[in-house]
Parts: structure tokens; C-alpha cells; sequence
């Protein structure tokens, strides 16, 4: 009983120091590649334009202009924005259209799958020389590379509500919109906020894409325009601003889930 007592105090402390190391772990296991990444580098004599040192790469991180980075940063963020919103705008409606109705889902869906087959690369010269070379094919291009899994995730979601309580909803004499924003869009919300989570990279990937063939601004523009003079370090700072880009983002949608549907959360 003394013993069992004396273990209560040390209980939630090995718990708390156990959160801490499980938190750590992915800190801890990054900052080792990076030892690792930097001790090679160096050991071995790597040319610097196949594999730049880290400090190197903070270098160059640190040794551009704010005031560029700004401009970059906001043209890439600004095209990878309005993809996703156009996109999400778009694509929940297809997807209660698609869920609703069989005629329309047999209609669109083979269209989807198309669209979704052609790489992304090989149609964007081609959107660019339609459209301009202002925003607007930066955009379009971003539209396109995201729109697909929400409008497939949402779906999947709408069509797995329970057939029950699908079927208790109708017996209650609740209408096709009651039914749709009340019992199968709450369903489909953690597929929804899946999808989204996943669209926040592909967005950054097709306004980088677009810049990459036709832009005078942003983060693709400037890893392309390092690599053709042979700036590797700089082309990796380019990489290492956009990972953190697409890491806000992806913690952004989660606080937004967390925020205001913390219920659709998977339980652990």
C-alpha cells in the first residue's frame, strides 16, 4: 500500500517525460540528419552543386534580401491561395452533385478520371501560351492539381453516411437538404479535412509548377533561376522556404479543424 502511494506522485511525471521524448523524437531525429548531412558533406569533399552542406544552404538562406523573399514568398502564396479556394469552392458542390445524383455521377466522373490522368506538367506550357502569362494559368494550373482529391474524398464521404440514419431521416420526412447538410456532410467532414490537408502541398507544387514555365516572380521562378547559374545553395534555400510553407499550411487546416468540427476528429 506505502509503495503504491509513493508510485501516485511519480506517475504523472513519467507520463509528462514520456509526452516530452515522444514529442521530441521527430526534433531529435532531424537535427541528427542534419549533424549527419553536414559531417558528410564536409568529410567526403561533396561538390557543392550536387550536394550543398546545411550551413551553406542557411547561408544563402539568410544572404537574400527580405524584401525579395517577401515578394517571392507572397507570388507563390498568393497563386497557391486562390487554386485552393476556387478549388474547394468548385469541388464540394461536384462532389454533392456527384453523391445526389447517378446520372450525374456517371456523366462527370470519367471526365474526372481524365483530367486527373493528364500529367500536370506536360499541360501547363500548354495552359500558359492559352491563357497568358499573367496569374490567371498560374491559377488555373493550381486549380487543376487540387481539385481532384477533394472532389473524390468528399464524395467517398457523402456516400458513406450509415444507410440507418439515412433511412430514419426520410421516416422523420426530413427534406433532401436537411438530410444533406445535417446528416451526410457532418459524415463526410473527416474526409473533407483529409483532403484538404493533402491539397495544401499539391497547391504549393502547381503554383511552383507554373512558375517553373512561365513567371518573372516567386519560389519557383527562383529555384529555376539559381539552378541555370548554378546556385545550388540558393535553389535549396528556395526548397527549404516552400517546406515550411507547406508545413504552415498543413498546420493552419488543422487548427481550422480543430477550431470548428474538433468532433470529426479521429479518437485515439
Amino acid at each position: 500500500m506505502a509503495l503504491a502511494m509513493t508510485d501516485l506522485p511519480s506517475r504523472p511525471i513519467r507520463q509528462r517525460l514520456l509526452r516530452l521524448v515522444d514529442a521530441g523524437l521527430p526534433v531529435l531525429a532531424f537535427v541528427v540528419l542534419l549533424v549527419l548531412w553536414e559531417g558528410g558533406t564536409r568529410l567526403f569533399q561533396v561538390p557543392t552543386f550536387l550536394l550543398p552542406a546545411p550551413s551553406m544552404i542557411v547561408s544563402a538562406l539568410f544572404g537574400l534580401d527580405a524584401g525579395l523573399w517577401a515578394g517571392h514568398i507572397w507570388a507563390t502564396v498568393r497563386v497557391a491561395l486562390l487554386g485552393y479556394a476556387i478549388a474547394i469552392l468548385v469541388s464540394v458542390p461536384l462532389a454533392i452533385g456527384l453523391a445526389t445524383s447517378r446520372t450525374l455521377s456517371r456523366t462527370l466522373y470519367p471526365f474526372l478520371i481524365v483530367i486527373q490522368s493528364m500529367p500536370i506538367v506536360a499541360v501547363a506550357p500548354i495552359i500558359v501560351v492559352t491563357m497568358g502569362s499573367g496569374d490567371l494559368p498560374r491559377v488555373m494550373i493550381t486549380f487543376l492539381i487540387t481539385f481532384f482529391p477533394i472532389v473524390v474524398s468528399t464524395t467517398t464521404g457523402l456516400m458513406a453516411t450509415p444507410p440507418e440514419l439515412i433511412e430514419l431521416s426520410r421516416s422523420l420526412r426530413a427534406g433532401r437538404s436537411r438530410e444533406m447538410w445535417q446528416i451526410r456532410l457532418p459524415y463526410a467532414l473527416p474526409h473533407l479535412f483529409s483532403a484538404l490537408r493533402i491539397c495544401t502541398t499539391l497547391a504549393l507544387i502547381g503554383a511552383v509548377v507554373a512558375e517553373f514555365v512561365a513567371a518573372d516572380r516567386g519560389l519557383g521562378y527562383y529555384i529555376t533561376f539559381s539552378t541555370s547559374n548554378f546556385r545550388i545553395p540558393a535553389a535549396f534555400s528556395g526548397l527549404v522556404v516552400l517546406v515550411l510553407l507547406s508545413l504552415a499550411f498543413f498546420k493552419l487546416v488543422d487548427l481550422v479543424q480543430h477550431r470548428f468540427a474538433a468532433w470529426s476528429l479521429p479518437r485515439r
